[in-house]
């Protein structure tokens, strides 16, 4: 890479300041910040981004087609937002297994679990079983049927784009595959999964195929993001982060998670707080649900009264952070409300 050219996160499309670029004297932990497995910090520290469970899956169903013709140690899987990584597995006779890596993300509650995928051909298309220690949907949501499987649907169009790559290197034409998480029933317990009514493993999941790697480096680096801009938005996920870039082209976008007071509390200039209802509308008002009957904000969102409840949220935002813009954007980036 040359000096001239700035270092960009592939992932979220950022800038790195030349500053943060020039603290870190390690040109390996550079390169991998530039290929999007690693995230840069300011202080020059870079961490390490951890593979979704959608990858894992992708893996798994991808080395169980290929091992039908020989043993396989590695394969390469395209993750959602574009860029291709490479999972260790182990692979023969049909049957794969890929672990879980979380980068460097404590907080991972699916970390090391071992994915299990079995592939039998058949005489044509894909069909895929979800088994042991895969979640599903216990009730009817917006989204999905009692029953479900807990795939969401980036990670199944990644887990059958790897799947048809695997038929395609190998000439086959029709595979059924089952996959299974031992221990998913169990770690599901450490997740939000009980509370979301999806009962019995963990969720597949992967907006982008990556884990992000939170802790008090890259929350210092978020802060200082938002302090230096003069006008900001603040979002909570990737559909937030693309659906704000295409909202406000003129505002440095910047991804917080679940760091929302944080963040807010950084900003200097012109700020807007923008994502889906979930996390943005509990940020301001946790206790949204209360005597509504659901479970979740999604699920709030096709209620009556939901445009009352978000009226709340943004009256409290007012008073608690005043100067501040709220706006909601539903799955597809339509808003679904302004405060104005």
């Amino acid at each position: 890479m040359q000096e001239s050219e700035p270092l960009v996160d592939p992932v979220t499309g950022f800038a790195y300041p030349v500053s943060w670029v020039a603290a870190c004297r390690d040109g390996e932990q550079l390169a991998l910040a530039a290929s999007g497995l690693g995230v840069l910090t300011a202080s020059g520290k870079v961490l390490r981004r951890g593979f979704s469970t959608g990858t894992t899956a992708a893996a798994a169903c991808k080395a169980a087609v290929l091992s039908l013709q020989g043993p396989v140690d590695t394969v390469m899987v395209r993750t959602p937002c574009g860029i291709d990584v490479h999972v260790p597995v182990r692979a023969s006779w049909g049957r794969a297994e890929a672990a879980k890596y979380p980068g460097d993300y404590p907080g991972d509650a699916t970390a090391g679990l071992t994915f299990i995928a079995r592939a039998e051909t058949r005489k044509d298309g894909i069909i895929l079983e979800a088994g042991e220690g895969i979640g599903r949907f216990s009730r009817e949501t917006p989204r999905h049927h009692a029953g479900e499987p807990a795939i969401s649907p980036s990670a199944l169009q990644e887990i059958m784009d790897a799947v048809a790559g695997g038929m395609e290197m190998t000439g086959t034409t029709g595979i059924a595959l089952a996959l299974a998480v031992p221990g998913g029933r169990e770690a599901a317990e450490k997740t939000l999964n009980p509370r979301l009514g999806i009962l019995g493993g963990i969720s597949v999941l992967g907006t982008t195929g990556l884990v992000e790697p939170w802790d008090d480096h890259l929350a210092g680096s978020v802060r200082e993001r938002v302090a230096a801009a003069d006008r900001v938005v603040v979002t909570t996920g990737r559909l937030g982060l693309r659906y704000s870039r295409l909202h406000f082209p003129d505002h440095e976008v910047v991804l917080a998670g679940s760091r929302i007071g944080e963040a807010l509390g950084a900003a200097r200039g012109e700020v807007i707080l923008s994502g889906l209802p979930g996390l943005v509308l509990k940020f301001l008002f946790p206790e949204i649900l209360e005597g509504t009957g659901c479970l979740t904000v999604e699920d709030l969102t096709a209620r009556p009264e939901f445009p009352a409840r978000m009226e709340q949220a943004f009256s409290i935002a007012r008073r608690k952070y005043p100067g501040t813009r709220i706006v909601i954007l539903s799955r597809e980036g339509e808003v679904l409300g302004d405060s104005g």
